[in-house]
């Protein structure tokens, strides 16, 4: 049964559509890697902010990724600033409600199928390297330490924190940063 404000087609998918920023109908539970587009991954992730907002002040997902992509052999910047692409349609979903709850058993599929669509689009491995896992490590713990300083109990410590302070970019920046980033890296033969 279609209804007049779905697209011709929709019902032939899995779950329902998003909009995305660009326009494009989105479908998170049945994701094609022609619909994902890195104008929306940038838009979205700058507008989320890291830790369920839980910090200082706004940081965004969209820094987080252009700081780990720019800490990790050059190799695997592609890879560092996308990480967290899944996000860009599913929303950032703290750590310990996506690893230690039930709400985890269904989002990480779900995200896994998602970050698939991504390395599809975008030519990358499906493995994520695990030298981006390890600077993802290193950003919580230089965030903790800048954007979390009043810490009710000590945290696990996966990592050393970088040596220079984080300073929020706005929404808006982050995005450009991220574009300006995915733009060197098009240059450099890493981006598609």
């Amino acid at each position: 049964m279609t209804t007049d404000w779905l697209s011709k087609g929709a019902t032939e998918r899995k779950g329902d559509w998003m909009q995305t920023f660009s326009g494009v109908q989105f479908w998170p539970l049945d994701p094609r890697p022609e619909e994902i587009l890195i104008e929306d991954i940038a838009h979205s992730l700058s507008n989320q902010c890291r830790y369920a907002g839980h910090c200082t002040q706004f940081y965004s997902v969209a820094q987080h990724s252009v700081m780990v992509s720019r800490i990790v052999p050059p190799q695997f910047a592609k890879w560092g600033l996308l990480h967290d692409a899944a996000e860009a349609y599913l929303v950032d979903l703290p750590r310990p409600l996506k690893r230690f709850s039930p709400l985890g058993n269904v989002y990480m599929p779900i995200e896994a199928r998602l970050m698939m669509c991504v390395c599809e689009r975008f030519g990358l491995p499906y493995a994520e390297p695990p030298e981006v896992k390890d600077a993802d490590n290193v950003l919580l713990m230089t965030e903790k330490r800048d954007l979390m300083p009043n810490c009710p109990a000590k945290w696990r410590e996966v990592a050393e924190s970088l040596a220079g302070k984080i300073v929020p970019w706005s929404p808006e920046d982050a995005e450009q940063e991220f574009l300006c980033l995915w733009a060197e890296l098009a240059e450099m033969g890493a981006a598609k």
